[in-house]
């Protein structure tokens, strides 16, 4: 959760700068905050091999949607058969009491959040955006339809959804770009400390590195 509030605090920032003039590019993969920030953006550009992902929020690593219906289910066989509470007392036991109506706020906050997002910029002159809007929170952020948070969505169920996406393949140039700065970016984080990187316009950056403590025997 910690990390998806920075990633928000920074797609603020940068709206302040830019407006909602921002496109996402999607390499590879930008699932469940990535994909929410995506929304935020004017068009999102996507290659063959990417994928966007459900916005159902997690808590504590566990789908909040998930949750939910846990109690309900727990409630509706109760409801029908009281002989069913000896089955579900323990599994309920281990939930705090707080956590149905944070999981309930978890998934509106989420939804609200990237319906303003997808109001306020990619669909802000659409005289129809409730509707796309609408579609599109259904399809990212409906439990049923997407069964699992790491489920992964293509570029092209993406646009049949109704976002706005651009393939990456259509521009030679800058699918080259993308994919030597993403390849570059994949070696680095995988050959050294750094964990976290950042980068402006003007070659300004800002690396997050692990650190390395030793530990004597």
């Amino acid at each position: 959760m910690l990390e998806s509030s920075v990633k928000f605090i920074l797609l603020e920032a940068l709206r302040k700068i830019f407006g909602t003039n921002i496109r996402a590019i999607i390499p590879q993969l930008a699932l469940s905050a990535g994909t929410m920030i995506a929304c935020a953006c004017e068009s999102i550009i996507m290659g063959k091999q990417s994928s966007l992902g459900p916005i159902d929020p997690l808590l504590d690593g566990k789908p909040a949607h998930g949750i939910i219906e846990e109690f309900q289910k727990a409630y509706e066989e109760i409801k029908d058969d009281p002989n069913k509470i000896p089955l579900w007392q323990p599994i309920i036991a281990n939930y705090d009491p707080t956590l149905i109506g944070e999981c309930l706020k978890a998934v509106k906050w989420a939804n609200d959040m990237v319906a303003e997002w997808l109001s306020s910029g990619m669909f802000k002159n659409y005289r129809d955006k409730n509707q796309r809007i609408g579609r599109i929170i259904m399809e990212l952020a409906d439990h049923s339809l997407t069964l699992s948070h790491a489920r992964h969505i293509s570029a092209e169920q993406c646009r049949s959804i109704g976002l706005r996406v651009e393939k990456l393949e259509e521009n030679k140039d800058l699918q080259d770009a993308v994919l030597s700065l993403h390849h570059t970016c994949l070696h680095t984080l995988s050959a050294t400390n750094a964990y976290k990187i950042i980068e402006n316009h003007l070659g300004t950056a800002y690396i997050k590195q692990a650190q390395i403590v030793p530990i004597r025997g």
